[in-house]
């Protein structure tokens, strides 16, 4: 287990795991990735959990030509990720294993990243950066990017409690003799979100963590897929009580360790990114699911002291005392808004005897750090910005901005002119505006004319949907710059939501203001008479969908 001369890993030490379920489509790219690592990689090895498709079929053809592949058929399914996880490490015959799904890929040269990392700081866990892919439009996303902007080696987790922010399995390689001297495994059996239990177990038997800036895995997200992924099906009110479940053995796994400080870290995590991420979500669901999901909420946090809500992010410290301090949902929208990234604090701004409260019936939620001693800069304040755009003659329009005030902080810090930032989603296309701001009562006040035709002709791709997400840097004469991304709103008069409008250039433009699973505003442009219908086409294939039984 050593470094060559030249500074690259010996070959053969590493078994990469790739599990598989009814994933035929899929299984050859996961698999293929694998063995394209390289001699470092020794064996991959495959485990196919009873698919009822050709999914094994697929697995045995590969093996043919590829004796480095070794297949392993489950004669029943397990109903999850773990038990086929468990299976190939009991097989893996080299020193590290890495783990893959089937319908993920390695780029070039993650293998050999994670594994130099480990030889050269002798750790049993070494970790990179994972992306998120969303497909077909291959827009990519770093996973927790804060962790692997640099490459370092941490003493122990309690020394970096940030490392459990990442409860991925995937991105990251373990000496095998770590994993079986500790006894660690995944969960058996139907057990989603079982990479939160497995990483706790990890973490928790304090090792050694090298991190890596360098991509290590692609995680596809395919939004259109027949069957999702336990992450993106969040559809139901199951998925939030399994991922409640998996918090809480994660916790009991740090404190049967003895670890209290690991147990505070993942309570703290839970705040700051599962329950701020599910609240924003609860507009969109039917009542049923706003109950169920409000008594589950409800009773995890009923564990919490007031040290654990101390030590999250302020937003999400205010959404679990609402939710504590309520029997019943309450102020959804407003929750929501106040869960996005950034968060946003919509009005009214209550207040009970000068100080900040949630509202007037609930003064046992105060907003603290708002306002008095210790309270946020101007520059991290949760300030709402409401934007809306309304249509005129051909494809010209104006985009309407209003910024509140937030307990007289904004007023303090005096705001005179506003950034505005339009990016097309993929990132190629950035387009910049400054405008100053106009006082108008509590509130301030701009407004940006948009030629929609000349936005839509930026995008060097022809012909295709686009979509432009706005975000704002608010100046201000103290207090310096403050960045957030815009509230989508309706006009006053009910402007529209979608218009297809005369455009000399396109003949058309298809123009849809439409909110983001945050609350944000995003414009999405449709140039030309083919894209428009594509665009009408595909909406109405998703109705079609939603009405079958």
């Amino acid at each position: 287990m050593t470094v060559n001369g030249s500074g690259t890993p010996a070959a053969a030490q590493v078994s990469v795991i790739v599990i598989g379920y009814d994933d035929a489509g899929h299984v050859g790219h996961a698999v293929r990735s694998a063995l394209g690592q390289g001699p470092v990689v020794a064996e991959v090895i495959a485990v196919d959990d009873a698919s009822t498709d050709r999914t094994g079929a697929v697995l045995d053809r590969l093996a043919e030509h590829e004796p480095r592949l070794r297949v392993i058929h489950r004669t029943v399914n397990s109903g999850g990720c773990g038990t086929p996880r468990n299976d190939g490490v009991r097989a893996a015959t080299a020193p590290y294993v890495m783990f893959l799904d089937s319908d993920d890929v390695l780029p070039q040269g993650a293998v050999d990243a994670l594994l130099r990392a480990a030889l050269q700081h002798d750790v049993p866990v070494a970790a990179g950066l994972c992306v998120r892919r969303e497909l077909p439009r291959r827009r990519d996303t770093p996973w927790q990017p804060g962790l692997y902007r640099r490459a370092a080696v941490h003493g122990s987790p309690e020394a970096h409690p940030a490392l459990l922010h990442d409860t991925l399995c995937v991105n990251k390689l373990y000496a095998r003799a770590f994993l079986t001297g500790h006894g660690i495994t995944f969960p058996e059996g139907a057990f989603p979100y079982e990479d939160f239990v497995f990483t706790a177990r990890v973490l928790a038997a304090g090792p050694r963590v090298a991190t890596v800036p360098d991509p290590v895995y692609i995680w596809h997200v395919r939004r259109d897929a027949t069957r999702q992924s336990i992450s993106l099906d969040r559809g139901r009110i199951t998925n939030w009580q399994a991922r409640v479940l998996a918090h809480q053995r994660g916790v009991e796994v740090y404190l049967d360790a003895g670890s209290k400080p690991l147990a505070r870290a993942a309570r703290v995590k839970f705040l700051d990114h599962d329950l701020r991420m599910y609240a924003r979500e609860l507009p969109a669901h039917d009542p049923a699911y706003r109950r169920a999901w409000w008594h589950e909420a409800r009773a995890a946090l009923a564990a919490y002291d007031e040290a654990d809500l101390c030590a999250a992010r302020a937003p999400a410290r205010w959404i679990a005392r609402v939710v504590l301090a309520s029997e019943a949902p309450r102020d959804l929208d407003r929750l929501a808004q106040l869960a996005a990234c950034p968060a946003r604090l919509l009005p009214p701004y209550a207040e009970v005897a000068g100080r900040p409260v949630w509202a007037p019936d609930l003064p046992q939620v105060p907003l603290d750090g708002l306002t008095g001693p210790g309270a946020k800069p101007a520059r991290r304040l949760p300030v709402t910005v409401d934007a809306a755009l309304r249509t005129g003659y051909g494809s010209h329009a104006e985009l309407r901005l209003r910024v509140h005030d937030l307990y007289g902080r904004l007023a303090a810090a005096q705001p005179h002119t506003i950034d505005i930032e339009l990016r097309l989603r993929d990132g190629s296309t950035v387009v910049e505006h400054t405008l100053a701001l106009a006082a108008e009562g509590s509130a301030w006040t701009a407004a940006l004319p948009l030629g929609l035709g000349t936005l839509a002709a930026l995008d060097r791709t022809r012909g295709v949907p686009q979509a432009w997400d706005i975000r704002v840097r608010i100046r201000c004469a103290h207090g310096g710059t403050l960045r957030t991304a815009v509230r989508a709103v309706r006009t006053g008069d009910g402007g529209p939501r979608s218009a297809v409008l005369a455009s000399g250039r396109y003949g058309v433009l298809l123009v849809r203001c439409r909110a983001t699973a945050g609350g944000s505003l995003a414009l999405r442009l449709a140039p030309g008479a083919r894209c428009a219908l594509g665009i009408a086409l595909r909406r109405l294939r998703r109705l079609g969908r939603g009405l079958l039984p």
